[in-house]
């Protein structure tokens, strides 16, 4: 049996969808670029290769990407459990 909440729906703000989707997009660049490097390593690219092109920025995507996602994942949490604090208040 389903139950009727009583709180108001909190609607979703631009700047909400806006860190979701960059927190999702980043995070799949991250995890992609991991495994192309990796890919890369067993394919037999030697250390001096991955400094060389595109790969620096291949690396840099990672290793600045997750933690980049996880903040705005976090910030995007507290954002809403302020919102619906708020909202059920009043």
């Amino acid at each position: 049996m389903s139950t009727q909440n009583s709180q108001p729906d909190v609607p979703i703000r631009r700047l909400d969808r806006f860190l979701a989707f960059t927190a999702l997009g980043i995070a799949a660049a991250s995890v992609i670029c991991f495994f192309v490097i990796i890919i890369g390593t067993a394919v037999g690219m030697d250390q001096k290769d991955f400094g060389e092109g595109l790969w620096p920025v291949v690396a840099a995507i990672p290793y600045w990407g997750l933690p980049l996602a996880f903040v705005m994942i976090i910030a995007l949490l507290v954002m809403s459990f302020v919102r619906k604090g708020r909202a059920s208040r009043s």
